[in-house]
């Protein structure tokens, strides 16, 4: 153990400190902290003789201060502050010694309006939007038919009523998992994330609805709580937010994958209308029904046509008449053929009369006759053939042999 420290005042049972030592030691402490601004909603607002007691809250938590205020600083208001109003105040730490406990004076108190409230939200929707959290790209679809359905609403509200009511009247069996949390005040923001937050790890919950269905400005901030905003933006489960009235748009509405109007507008987008789904068959069977009959008794006109077609109506016509075309198609196959061969034949006639009048044999029938030695050449001159040279004679109807003789 540090020696140092074992001998300052009050670290060992030997050397106490005195209660006005510590006091004092505490009152010190806090002056350090000098004077700070603070933004609360008044829980609590008592009015004594040159004072006034509040009690600051935090608007997202479970946290408040004691505050006490100079009448003179309340009278100095323009307007009167009552309790729930949101405010924004300068303090200081004031530690009273002799009771050992501790307040914040109020220096200045200031109301926070509804238009400086409203331009705070503005500017936090601008930052949103430009992160991609309001895109409509990432906003998921609902399904058509959910198996199960989260509710986030206050306990044994309007809202749940409306949504479960409206959602069974549409298709009775619908199913719910039921959170029933704060929807306004400090536990607000905590309770209705730790609630989607639980539902979204629910395997079987398909959308998740968060209902209010309005409320004055003030009641719907938590709706607009930055946090909030950021926790429905990471579920995986498609969110319906039914908060605020048709006129009320706090910043949950943007975030959402559907914004309904009402609970019962929430009730309408989640599940369809079993009647109207039943109508809607009824009438695309209709349709159906409409579209096959007529289309068959086209069909049928088109068959009647052409059964009363000639062909159809005497089958024997078509036949005969083919079998006529192709008998004069056969007739002037023939006739083209026999003409082509009478032609054929005269020009062969003529070619082989041409040729036997050239030939050798017509001239030896015209009384000529050709002289061959005896080694069958062809003798054309007389000194070819001495006397005493045996030849060979060709006439027109044979061949004789015949010898050369002198005269």
């Amino acid at each position: 153990m540090d020696e140092t420290t074992d001998n300052k005042p009050g670290q060992v049972p030997e050397t106490p400190l005195a209660v006005h030592a510590v006091s004092t030691m505490i009152g010190e402490y806090i002056a350090r902290l000098g004077t700070i601004w603070v933004e609360g909603q008044l829980a609590e607002v008592n009015p004594r003789k040159g004072l006034t007691y509040l009690s600051l809250r935090d608007t997202d938590r479970d946290v408040s201060l004691s505050l006490y205020v100079a009448s003179g600083v309340m009278e100095s208001l323009a307007t009167s502050v009552e309790q729930g109003a949101r405010v924004l105040v300068q303090v200081k730490a004031d530690w009273w010694a002799k009771r050992g406990s501790m307040q914040f004076k109020v220096l200045q108190l200031r109301a926070v309006g509804i238009g400086e409230l409203m331009a705070r939200l503005e500017a936090l929707r601008n930052l949103l939007a430009a992160e991609g959290l309001f895109n409509e790209d990432r906003k998921k679809p609902l399904p058509f038919l959910p198996r199960r359905i989260g509710l986030i609403c206050g306990q044994g509200s309007d809202a749940m009523h409306d949504v479960i009511e409206n959602a069974k009247r549409r298709w009775p069996d619908v199913q719910f998992e039921v959170r029933e949390v704060a929807v306004q005040g400090v536990n607000c923001v905590r309770q209705v994330s730790s609630a989607l937050t639980e539902l979204d790890a629910i395997g079987d919950i398909d959308v998740i609805v968060i209902a209010r269905g309005g409320g004055a400005f003030e009641d719907l901030l938590p709706f607009s709580d930055e946090s909030l905003i950021r926790v429905v933006a990471s579920v995986n489960t498609p969110v319906v937010a039914a908060i605020g009235h048709e006129e009320d748009r706090p910043l949950i509405d943007y975030v959402a994958d559907v914004r309904a109007s009402t609970p019962t507008d929430a009730a309408r987008r989640i599940v369809p209308d079993v009647l109207q789904e039943i109508a809607d068959l009824r009438n695309s069977w209709a349709r159906i029904q409409t579209l096959v009959s007529t289309n068959l008794n086209r069909l049928k006109q088109e068959l009647e046509l052409t059964k009363n077609r000639p062909a159809l109506a005497s089958p024997a016509t078509l036949i005969e008449q083919r079998l006529k075309d192709n008998n004069a198609a056969r007739t002037a196959i023939y006739v083209q053929v026999l003409n082509f061969l009478k032609l054929e034949s005269a020009n062969v006639k003529g070619a082989s009369a041409t040729l036997r009048a050239l030939s050798p044999q017509g001239t030896l029938e015209r009384g000529f006759a050709i002289v061959r030695s005896k080694a069958g050449e062809i003798v054309r001159t007389v000194s070819s053939v001495p006397a005493g040279t045996k030849v060979k004679i060709r006439f027109a109807d044979g061949e004789t042999s015949a010898e050369i003789s002198a005269d």
